[in-house]
């Protein structure tokens, strides 16, 4: 940013130099570039789709390994159940992932970022609902955190926000609901490569019927020993290999399900009707309701295309869900379906035994490699996902790593790693079977979607002030259906589904402790603030000196003097030639732009050379390394000495106001060279 001060002695009319009381915003508007808008061309939108097959859909793609064998663990008892069944499986796919997702919750992105960090993002920028009261009104002036605010004639949207703003307790929910969110996800990611991996490798018995069950176990974990093990290399060399691999099992599945229709059962094709679904409730009473917690299993991995919509875009989503993702997994479903009506027996590997036998190896690789990518995938996103976390204050401070410099949001976290990958190969060894893992991951699915649905429903209300019957059309048509299936799957709790509500409470109980402690501090700090008169009196001090080089002081206070001042100054009584007090302050969006990273305020009077620094980030971006932190800061720091000396000069307070910002300019440069 270069900024020119026309010289008011030598015009008629000098324009007016508007200054900024408070922090100075040191970047000018820019446009806002949305990563989900519709500008994207067609060809980008194209390639962007095919991207997203080897991202986003591992995990839901994978599903067909255990979907019969988690629904019927005892058997077909009437074949008839199988239309029934295969009807729940297709509408349970239209209507959670395609209707809900795919065509409403997408929407609801911030600048393009997905997930439950970003919807409660979304939220925060119109009402101020965080517990920690950082905000300021400069927040308000960076591009991505533009929004248009309530009319003030829709009454319901006022009086939400009111109450939002106003009740602790609906903070404190809002919040609870995102970190239990946040920690169904991550037992998500624990939980799918233990399934994913364990369900593919079982199909060798098919061709090995010597191997024992605790042998295939073992082989599984020795590729989950790997693939945590390969984490911290990233995926930047490998990563353009998935959309491929996975388009492959997409070609296969649907290529196998449509042998099977063609050859055993096109009769199966009467599961659109969704009146199997009543006599399939009506003929199996309490064991159909109980049947859903295998059935819910066909959607796992939906949460995934919302969270990682920031490496896409809506239209590109929606084009390889419609066009790619749904076709095969139906195709797979209904040919699974045409085969079990001819061979019930086999329900409990129904995927490798409907598989023709040339086709049968090449399948079974696949099928590795695709739940493999699934695991990494769901891995990458719960990496993501904490990384987040720890930037708004919900995590303790941990290493880490970004794998790429090439993609942005691929990261590493070491702690994390081994902790899940042993969570994972504990969970494969003690469980065994994917029927025994399917009860514990249903619920980390349908929980996550509950809470989506909740925060999706105060966003209808809030921002988008839709009409209150689709309000409540879509909170009822989609709560329902999630309470029944999570309705089903707690009934499986002593069997298994303990495992993910005891890992959730353990990581929900450390991230809400952790903010608790953040926002204690920093309403200490708030209560403590040392006025500005203060500070200037203990520098006016004759012990008090001043010594080479440019001090930071790092505080939560986003404004104010922080209470550990005056006791540093006690302790030592010294204070750099320069001296800011820093803060590094995490917005409710999803990056900010580098121009508008740092705003200033000069503290005290302008020969005391000290200064209040806030560095923004969104919840998305990385922190830059030091050196660069430090050489982007200063440059900041200059232009904020040379905007305060331009205004001087404007309004005529000084003469040499630019001669003096010019000294101070070159003061900065020596006093860095000294030493930072």
């Amino acid at each position: 940013m270069s900024l020119q001060v026309e010289d008011p002695r030598s015009a008629e009319t000098p324009a007016p130099l508007k200054r900024h009381d408070s922090l100075f915003g040191d970047a000018e508007k820019v446009s806002d570039s949305k990563h989900h808008g519709s500008q994207v061309s067609w060809m980008r939108t194209l390639s962007l789709a095919f991207q997203s097959v080897g991202i986003i859909y591992g995990d839901i793609g994978t599903s067909p390994l255990y979907v019969y064998s988690s629904t019927f663990p005892d058997g077909i008892k009437d074949r008839d159940d199988l239309l029934g069944v295969l009807s729940l499986i297709l509408y349970t796919l239209i209507i959670i992932p395609m209707l809900k997702y795919v065509f409403i919750v997408l929407y609801a992105n911030d600048n393009g970022d997905g997930g439950t960090f970003a919807l409660y993002s979304l939220i925060s920028r119109y009402a101020k609902i965080r517990l920690i009261p950082d905000q300021q009104v400069e927040d308000a002036a960076v591009s991505n955190y533009h929004i248009e605010a309530p009319s003030s004639q829709l009454k319901r949207a006022q009086w939400l926000k009111q109450k939002l703003e106003s009740s602790k307790a609906a903070k404190i929910v809002l919040f609870t609901l995102t970190i239990l969110g946040t920690s169904m996800v991550i037992g998500d990611g624990t939980l799918t490569p233990a399934i994913s991996v364990l369900s593919a490798v079982s199909g060798i018995r098919e061709k090995a019927p010597s191997l024992t069950q605790t042998q295939v176990v073992l082989i599984s974990v020795a590729i989950l020993f790997m693939l945590f093990s390969v984490q911290r290399f990233g995926t930047d060399k490998v990563g353009y290999t998935f959309a491929p691999v996975i388009s492959v099992w997409f070609l296969l599945i649907a290529g196998i399900g449509m042998y099977n229709l063609v050859v055993h059962d096109v009769g199966v094709l009467r599961a659109f009707n969704p009146m199997y679904i009543v006599q399939y409730f009506i003929r199996n009473g309490k064991s159909g309701w109980v049947s859903l917690g295998g059935i819910i299993l066909c959607v796992t991995g939906t949460e995934g295309m919302f969270a990682d919509l920031g490496h896409f875009n809506i239209r590109a989503v929606q084009l390889s869900f419609n066009g790619i993702l749904f076709p095969s997994v139906a195709l797979c479903y209904i040919g699974q379906a045409a085969y079990l009506r001819k061979f019930p027996d086999n329900v409990a590997n129904t995927f490798y035994r409907s598989i023709p036998a040339p086709m049968f190896w090449p399948t079974f690789i696949v099928a590795i490699l695709a739940a493999i990518i699934a695991s990494q995938a769901m891995l990458s996103g719960a990496f993501a996902i904490l990384s987040k976390a720890l930037s708004l204050g919900c995590m303790p401070r941990v290493r880490v790593i970004h794998t790429s410099h090439k993609y942005e949001g691929q990261v590493y976290i070491p702690e994390v790693n081994f902790l899940m990958g042993l969570a994972s190969i504990v969970v494969t060894v003690a469980f065994r079977t994917t029927t025994s893992i399917g009860h514990a991951y249903g619920i980390c699915v349908v929980t996550t979607f509950a809470i989506t649905t909740h925060l999706m429903t105060v966003v209808m209300l809030l921002i988008w002030k839709k009409h209150v019957i689709f309000i409540m059309l879509f909170y009822v048509v989609f709560g329902s259906i999630e309470l029944i299936y999570l309705s089903s799957i707690l009934s499986k709790f002593i069997e298994g589904g303990y495992l993910p509500i005891c890992f959730a409470l353990v990581v929900m109980s450390l991230m809400a402790a952790w903010h608790y402690v953040q926002v204690k501090r920093y309403w200490y700090e708030l209560d403590h603030i040392v006025p500005t008169s203060e500070m200037t009196m203990l520098l006016e001090k004759n012990e008090v000196r001043r010594i080479p080089g440019v001090g930071l002081l790092y505080t939560e206070l986003v404004q104010g003097i922080p209470p550990v001042f005056p006791r540093l100054i006690q302790k030592i009584p010294s204070v750099h030639s320069i001296f800011m007090f820093m803060s590094i302050k995490h917005l409710p969006i999803s990056r900010v732009v580098p121009t508008e990273r740092f705003i200033f305020r000069q503290v005290g009077p302008r020969e005391h050379r000290m200064f209040r620094c806030v560095a923004r980030y969104g919840y998305s971006d990385t922190l830059e390394e030091p050196k660069e932190f430090a050489a982007f800061l200063v440059d900041r720091l200059k232009m904020f000495i040379q905007e305060e000396s331009a205004f001087a000069l404007a309004q005529d307070e000084e003469e040499s106001g630019g001669a003096a910002g010019e000294e101070e300019k070159q003061l900065i440069d020596r006093e860095v060279e000294r030493g930072m």
